[in-house]
């Protein structure tokens, strides 16, 4: 069953009528049909706000991390358990092959149903998934493996339980340890990026966005309610906050967009996963040519970079050898001036 959003209405209208008219044979209608179908996706999702964008990102049927590992990996075997607490099925870890290249893909697991979800935990990794996720990328720096890491979460799961076995320290532990993981590393937001938990498996050579996916330090109804006391400001909130795709490159945070369909990986999910397998090999060959020590300072150079800005209100032009000079003269001459005048004022 498909799901349409509130602004997909007209989508929605001729999807039913194009249906009704292939049921009927009506094959004159379908072609006109289909003629308006596309007119009308190109009118609604080139003017997408920013808050209509988060709602795709955390559409229902948008391709989650099990979809694009089934449709990119040959021969995956999955890898289980952190080794210390548990198995946490909120994090998938793979190995296999990409196009014959061998790969290990860690993502983030949303779940579909109330079942997988729960199983899932709705896509909130605790600890546990993220001490996976390390070991699993230890394990393939030892071996030379390429990691794409897929993120998509609303952030790190909360509970006390989490909170226990060491919920922030497994995710500061992440960052340092992927920093200077010497193997070459891909991370793709393709769909919610939420705080932490996608901070966590977000530090890479190369870190890129799905076109309809956000990054945020928290999410649109967090912000809401701590600035406004009122999270039905989420719409206020987005626009603020900056967390889609083009915001972000623009920004200079992320290195990348990859260009999924227009009208959204959830209607065309065979196309957004091999716009992502390619945006991954090509960047993988391009990381290729590169040996270890310029691609780690690269990723240094990257991480430092973050958050640095230039204040132009209060940069000020460096003076002259010449005036430091005059200055430095003046000050000594006004110096010998006030002992001269004490001196003359003692001696009368």
């Amino acid at each position: 069953m498909v799901t349409y959003l509130e602004f997909e209405k007209g989508i929605q209208k001729i999807d039913q009528d194009l249906q009704e008219a292939k049921s009927l044979g009506d094959f004159v209608t379908v072609a006109t049909l289909e003629k308006n179908l596309n007119k009308e996706i190109l009118k609604t999702y080139k003017s997408l706000s920013d808050y209509q964008k988060l709602q795709l990102a955390r559409h229902p049927s948008r391709p989650y991390a099990l979809d694009f590992i089934r449709g990119m990996m040959e021969d995956a075997y999955e890898i289980h358990g952190d080794r210390v607490f548990a198995d946490d099925q909120a994090i998938v870890c793979y190995i296999g092959t990409i196009s014959g290249k061998k790969v290990i893909v860690i993502g983030e697991q949303k779940g579909r149903g109330t079942k997988n979800k729960i199983k899932r935990n709705f896509g909130m990794p605790q600890p546990d998934g993220y001490r996976k996720a390390l070991r699993v990328a230890k394990m393939a720096e030892k071996f030379k493996i390429p990691i794409l890491f897929l993120i998509d979460t609303p952030g790190a799961y909360p509970g006390i339980g989490a909170e226990e076995r060491g919920q922030s320290e497994a995710i500061a532990k992440n960052l340092y340890e992927l920093s200077d993981l010497n193997t070459i590393t891909v991370s793709i937001v393709i769909g919610e990026g939420g705080s932490g938990g996608a901070l966590a498996i977000g530090v890479a050579d190369k870190f890129a966005m799905m076109r309809y996916s956000v990054f945020s330090v928290i999410s649109p109804e967090g912000c809401a309610a701590i600035l406004w006391n009122d999270p039905k400001k989420q719409e206020q909130a987005t626009k603020a906050m900056k967390i889609t795709s083009g915001d972000l490159k623009e920004l200079g945070l992320i290195d990348d967009v990859i260009d999924e369909p227009i009208s959204g990986g959830h209607r065309d999910k065979s196309a957004s996963i091999l716009a992502l397998k390619k945006y991954f090999l090509d960047t993988l060959e391009e990381l290729e040519q590169l040996d270890d020590k310029t691609r780690l300072d690269n990723r240094y150079e990257k991480l430092i970079s973050v958050g640095a800005f230039v204040d132009e209100s209060i940069v000020q032009e460096e003076p002259k050898e010449s005036e430091l000079k005059s200055d430095l003269a003046n000050k000594f001459n006004s110096f010998f001036d006030k002992i001269q005048s004490s001196s003359d004022k003692k001696e009368s």
